[in-house]
């Protein structure tokens, strides 16, 4: 077996496992915010390393740096759909979504 291989199956079994453990505890977990906690990993190592894996996999070409891309704007969405979502939470609880300490910016 070809070390790329190796390293492939590694970052392969990283972040499916990044991805499952996020997924238990998004069923175990209760209240919004707690899920979204859970749902971090996924999104911000989860997905890169399944994409790191797959570019890896492909050796060194256009379709491994296309691979790359998508993994980073599906970590970067990720994250900006978890912020989105903690706002509208928020403001659906009838809080501010200002700053975490509660006080409200100037």
């Amino acid at each position: 077996m070809a070390t790329g291989h190796v390293i492939a199956l590694v970052l392969l079994w990283a972040g499916t496992g990044f991805v499952l453990l996020s997924a238990a505890a998004l069923l175990l977990l209760p209240g919004t915010f707690r899920k979204l906690h859970a749902l971090a990993p996924a999104s911000c190592l989860g997905v890169p390393l399944v994409a790191l894996a797959v570019a890896v996999d492909q050796g060194a070409s256009r379709a491994a740096v296309k691979t790359l891309l998508i993994g980073m704007l599906l970590a970067v969405g990720g994250t900006v759909s978890t912020i989105a979502i903690g706002k509208a939470s928020l403001e659906a609880e009838g809080r501010s979504a200002g700053r975490a300490d509660g006080w409200a910016e100037r």
